[in-house]
């Protein structure tokens, strides 16, 4: 029965046309290997909920990490005397790596399984999670900080590529659920770190524990994946080449100019939406509750936003109209009156959960088949974060040199022009060709 189960899902991966499948965002990265990955090796059907469950609670610890940090920023820059070179890379350098150690995800999957590489980046998220607030001997707490940042940025890269594949393919009559699931896990992590970082810190009153206390979720994840990982049987694969050259498409590279953008944006909402409502007056408990509310709200618009895009025939206006509603969301949080800042980040919400959607939605909406959707994804994800991590960098040197978030604002305002246009370019109904 599960080798026919496993039949039908490779039936699925290959026979289908790409836009036409459920839950678009799940893009399979190991669809180019010879022999073809199968679904994960389960006994029962109480053994497939339980890895079901394994995915989701992955995929509910994949962005503690940026969040958790920025709700604590002023603290830990005071009490471990941080420069603001090192803030700035500390803000930066995660969501770099999510770009830089991307396309070594299929590479180890290959070698090793998707799922003993997951459960191998679990364990160095755990580590990385655990090293953030070490203060070495002789030393201050900066090496682990940087250390511990790094770490996590890499883990997180390995799992932002193989999971959507594994979901895909252990879950393909239930892509529509687990679709869901999995991607409201991911903007539930970055509401729980924001939200319940500063509280931990006001109740132990030591910013070390405010950041350890993620490393437990972590590690109960990590015990819960391993009997399932190391169950699976050892199988070499071999990339085969298939699907255009999105290199040299020129729907592609406006399709990964929007998700850049959308990218800039998004991470920095992570990293320095709570430390902008700080510097306004909002306290830290507030501050960092009204990032929680803001990224809830990206669960609707990443809901509702890929179903809307995928009724048009193109999807030009959408992109356009959350993609400056992203833009001014973020700036009316810098320049708006404080008395409506929950109207603000309520804006900020809605479009960046739908633009981050909607970009990721192109993938599967540009693209004529499963092979051609793997490359493009690669693209976007390896170029993508690569370069989006540049707002995070920005908003860091313009603060530093400006003493203000002033200069941020207007930052965001272009980016979130230039998303319109590079949206309504790649909403053009064409496919990479």
């Amino acid at each position: 029965m599960r080798e026919a189960t496993n039949a039908g899902a490779r039936k699925q991966r290959t026979d289908e046309p790409a836009a036409s499948e459920p839950a678009g965002i799940l893009v399979d990265a190991e669809v180019d290997e010879s022999p073809v990955p199968g679904p994960t090796h389960v006994g029962s059907r109480r053994q497939l909920a339980y890895l079901g469950l394994c995915l989701v609670l992955i995929g509910l610890n994949l962005r503690t990490v940026f969040s958790s940090f920025s709700a604590v920023l002023p603290e830990v820059t005071a009490q471990a005397a941080l420069p603001g070179w090192a803030v700035v890379v500390l803000t930066t350098v995660p969501v770099t790596l999510l770009g830089v150690f991307a396309p070594l995800a299929p590479v180890l999957a290959r070698r090793f399984g998707a799922e003993r590489v997951l459960l191998g980046a679990m364990a160095v998220l755990t580590a990385g999670l655990l090293l953030r607030p070490v203060e070495l001997p002789g030393a201050s707490h900066l090496p682990g900080l940087l250390a511990g940042t790094a770490a996590c940025g890499a883990a997180i890269a390995l799992c932002n590529v193989l999971l959507p594949g594994l979901v895909k393919r252990d879950f393909p009559h239930r892509l529509g659920l687990m679709g869901g699931l999995y991607t409201t896990a991911i903007c539930a992590s970055a509401a729980l770190g924001a939200g319940f970082t500063y509280p931990v810190y006001t109740a132990s009153g030591e910013w070390t524990l405010a950041l350890w206390f993620w490393a437990a979720p972590a590690a109960v994840v990590l015990l819960l994946f391993l009997p399932v990982a190391l169950r699976q049987p050892r199988i070499r694969h071999q990339a085969v080449r298939d699907g255009v050259n999105v290199w040299r498409s020129a729907v592609a590279w406006q399709v990964t100019i929007f998700m850049v953008l959308q990218a800039m944006m998004s991470f920095s909402v992570f990293a320095w939406l709570a430390p902008i409502l700080r510097e306004r007056g909002v306290d830290g408990a507030t501050a960092g509750l009204i990032v929680s509310v803001c990224i809830v709200l990206q669960m609707l618009g990443s809901l509702f936003a890929p179903a809307l895009a995928a009724r048009f025939r193109d999807q030009r206006a959408i992109n356009t109209v959350v993609a400056l509603m992203t833009g001014g969301g973020f700036a009316l949080s810098i320049f708006g009156p404080l008395d409506l800042v929950w109207v603000w980040a309520g804006l900020l919400g809605l479009g960046q959960g739908s633009l981050t959607a909607v970009a990721l939605t192109m993938i599967m909406l540009r693209t004529r088949d499963g092979h051609t959707a793997a490359h493009l994804s690669g693209m976007m994800q390896g170029v993508g974060y690569g370069l989006g991590s540049t707002g995070t960098l920005m908003v860091g040197q313009l603060h530093q040199a400006t003493g203000s978030f002033t200069a941020a604002g207007v930052l965001f305002l272009v980016v979130g022009l230039l998303a319109a246009v590079f949206g309504y370019r790649a909403g053009r109904n064409r496919y990479v060709s």
